[in-house]
């Protein structure tokens, strides 16, 4: 009986691992329940017992499911311990701050790109409303500029169809937005107001950039913002440091 080329059998095995990937996904499975029997996946696939064990160790290492010998293989609460993690409560200080920021002008600066060549219509006019409902909290005290600002960098990650560039961003919350921890305003040597609206002409030319799907403008004027932001916090720092 011939036998079944390795990369055949690799590949034949990474459909089935998709294709329960999926499924798992899906909520076609719950978790605690019992997946089918080899001889049911081998029926439904069309392989070999040899691929279906084989996937079945895939989705055990990855943490999916665990195979209890003599019962069958259940599906696993997911691993949250295996999942990219920032700790929000340890960004503390200026320093952490700053660090913070560095990571995003990476990060942020691709998804700005991305946006441009990847959002859709209704995201720009969403876009829109964020940065009105922005401009309209600046002179107001009880305006809930934070919240706009995140929904502005939130909603840019989005627009990438990258759901990784959101998540880390949704993982960091409120601390993405430096004058959540430390008074930004007063180190910018101005005004709230005054602060605000810089902020909000920096992202107008985030904005702008996105509309027209022009990513090289929307990474520069992503960059700029963020720069700006990581200036204002870095001559606070310095002043600190003078004046301890």
């Amino acid at each position: 009986m011939a036998t079944v080329p390795a990369r055949r059998s690799r590949s034949l095995t990474q459909n089935v691992v998709t294709a329960l990937s999926e499924r798992i996904r899906s909520g076609e499975f719950h978790v605690g329940e019992k997946l089918p029997t080899e001889s049911e996946l081998m029926e439904s696939f069309g392989v070999s017992r040899t691929v279906i064990r084989e996937a079945i160790s895939r989705l055990q290492a990855a943490g999916l499911v665990e195979t209890r010998h003599g019962i069958g293989t259940f599906l696993l609460e997911p691993q949250n311990e295996q999942q990219l993690r920032i700790r929000t409560e340890s960004i503390l200080t200026m320093l952490d701050v700053l660090a913070i920021l560095e990571l995003r002008i990476s990060l942020e600066t691709e998804a700005a790109g991305l946006a441009a060549q990847r959002r859709t219509d209704a995201q720009v006019q969403q876009l829109r409303t964020i940065l009105d409902e922005f401009a309209a909290s600046i002179h107001k005290k009880t305006g809930n500029a934070v919240a706009s600002d995140v929904a502005f960098h939130l909603l840019v990650a989005t627009a990438t169809g990258n759901r990784y560039f959101h998540d880390i961003l949704k993982q960091l919350g409120k601390t993405i937005i430096p004058r959540t921890r430390i008074d930004s305003a007063s180190l910018a040597e101005g005004d709230r107001a005054s602060y605000l609206g810089r902020v909000h002409l920096e992202h107008e030319d985030i904005y702008n950039a996105i509309a027209r799907k022009d990513p090289d403008a929307a990474r520069a004027a992503m960059r700029t913002h963020l720069a700006n932001s990581r200036e204002r916090l870095r001559r606070a720092q310095e002043a600190v440091e003078e004046n301890p």
